[in-house]
């Protein structure tokens, strides 16, 4: 009956809404795969296309309501809407997968790839947040993402919960077949889905490397600002600037170790450093922070580079030097830094007009920094949602990085779980590529992040905090760095064979649980 794969739609949705952090019930990405795959089986593409549909309304309702903390319900719902798109088209290519009525776990595990990378470039760039791999960092399933990358991850979830899936077919199975033979197909999907969930644990997580000591920087906002999202210019400057001086204070009396590189978060500095006057004063507080510590410090800030447009940027500023090195944003993020359809978008949200397109950069965010010991670490900037974005990361990866850093802006969204799923994507990278990760957000959730996934110092929201330890740097490449780009090549090639015309196999079509169409 269509209520009955309605409904398991609905389940489905829910379920993998509550995989993902601020709930993190991991084993619930399985459950909503396998609760779609049921409700296809056998359905026609139209009622796969309203189960898909359900299923993504379920799924970004809750999981984007930090979307409308500021931009207002209109654009939630927008956002909530075009995201669901891509699962209802997953469902109706399900449907015509398993057209006759069986589960077919591997063909759609592909199809969910495919689902997933759909949403990863289109439209206007893309959105590939909430992944099926993002909702992994405590699973064991995590270390395979060192070997097949996020995507591969995401076919492994999905995998898993086909396979399930296939075993509540059999176990209800009427038709051709002992009872026995169906609870021995039953039992044989259930191992094999066990044996992916749980051999990933068998894979290594290297650790070593040598070690960097970091101070990262969390100086929250004004209370005002939380209303408006607007400061006296120099506010947040001037908070950066002073606690890294307190930092400066603790280092002088021995209770703090002595860090190699200190990092502000996206935005640190709301006075432009770059303008054509030199920007005196921007410039003169950020030394006199530098110099006080004696390190190098990486920040974010907003320059129009003596420009019209703005350049979301990461600099560096070395002791006794100055301006070092700067990255410029590459992918920018739509409706956030670029306002595709201004004149239509306005009308959901006043705030459209207060969003300005940012211009994007053009190479990879590999950021040398010359240490005081004489060591020079290769930073690979991921400017907030970048974090997300494959190619970013592995740009930075192949580029020569040996420390991933995530510096970013997370006030916008308010005190809903935006900033515990950011910080989940970063855990998730550290395995994919076995790189330290220092992920530094103005009002937290920040934290150091090991080459295991294991976060440090994790931080609480809207609150001040300094984070200090020690980080190994690593070099070696992880396999996912070659396999990540041909996993979603791989699964148009299973899908275009799933969708080869099949003989009938009337003894297993009549074994299987089939609901009406």
């Amino acid at each position: 009956m269509l209520p009955l794969r309605l409904l398991l739609a609905t389940l489905g949705g829910l379920a993998l809404w509550l995989a993902f952090p601020g709930y993190d019930v991991w084993p619930l990405a399985i459950v909503g795969c396998g609760a779609l795959a049921v409700a296809t089986a056998g359905a026609s593409v139209r009622s796969g296309l309203a189960s898909g549909l359900l299923l993504g309304l379920m799924w970004f309702g809750p999981m984007f309501t930090w979307a409308s903390t500021y931009a207002g319900t209109g654009p939630w719902v927008a956002m909530t809407v075009a995201s669901a798109l891509y699962p209802a088209a997953l469902g109706g290519l399900l449907a015509w997968l398993q057209r006759d009525g069986m589960v077919r776990p591997v063909v759609g595990a592909a199809a969910w790839v495919l689902m997933e990378w759909g949403r990863s470039v289109s439209p206007f760039g893309g959105f590939p947040w909430s992944r099926l791999g993002f909702s992994q960092a405590d699973s064991p399933m995590l270390g395979a993402v060192s070997l097949v990358a996020v995507p591969g991850l995401g076919f492994l979830v999905a995998l898993v919960g086909g396979l399930l899936a296939v075993a509540a077919q059999r176990m209800l199975a009427r038709g051709h077949g002992s009872p026995l033979t169906h609870r021995l197909q039953a039992f044989g999907a259930v191992l094999a889905a066990a044996t992916f969930m749980l051999g990933p644990l068998l894979i290594p997580r290297p650790v070593d490397g040598d070690p960097v000591t970091v101070a990262a920087v969390q100086g929250d906002i004004p209370p005002d600002f939380t209303r408006t999202l607007t400061a006296e210019p120099g506010t947040m400057l001037q908070r950066y600037t002073d606690l890294t001086h307190e930092l400066a204070t603790d280092l002088s009396s021995g209770a703090l170790p002595s860090p190699d590189l200190v990092l502000w978060p996206e935005g640190a500095s709301d006075l432009d450093p770059l303008r054509p006057d030199g920007s005196p004063v921007a410039t003169g507080r950020i030394m006199d922070a530098v110099d006080d510590i004696g390190a190098p410090v990486v920040l974010g800030a907003v320059s129009r580079r003596g420009g019209e447009a703005p350049h979301n940027m990461a600099l560096s500023y070395l002791p006794g030097t100055g301006l070092d090195q700067t990255y410029t944003k590459i992918y920018l993020a739509p409706f956030g830094e670029v306002m595709p359809l201004r004149s239509i978008m306005r009308h959901l949200s006043p705030w459209v007009d207060r969003i300005t397109d940012f211009v994007p950069g053009t190479r990879p965010g590999v950021m040398p920094v010359p240490l005081r010991d004489g060591r020079v670490v290769h930073l690979g900037l991921s400017i907030c949602f970048e974090i997300v974005v494959d190619p970013a990361v592995r740009d930075v990866v192949t580029g020569g990085a040996d420390l991933l850093v995530v510096p970013t802006s997370n006030a916008w969204f308010g005190p809903g779980d935006q900033s515990a799923q950011h910080i989940a994507a970063s855990r998730v990278r550290a395995v994919e590529y076995g790189r330290s990760v220092v992920h530094i957000s103005n009002v937290g959730i920040s934290g150091l992040i090991t080459p295991a996934g294991t976060v440090h110092q994790r931080t609480e929201l809207f609150s001040q905090a300094l984070l200090e330890g020690e980080l190994p740097l690593r070099t070696d490449l992880t396999l996912a760095v070659r396999t990540g780009p041909w996993v979603p090549l791989a699964a148009v090639l299973i899908v275009l064979l799933g969708l080869l015309p099949r003989r009938p196999r009337a003894a297993a079509g009549a074994a299987t649980v089939r609901l009406a169409r």
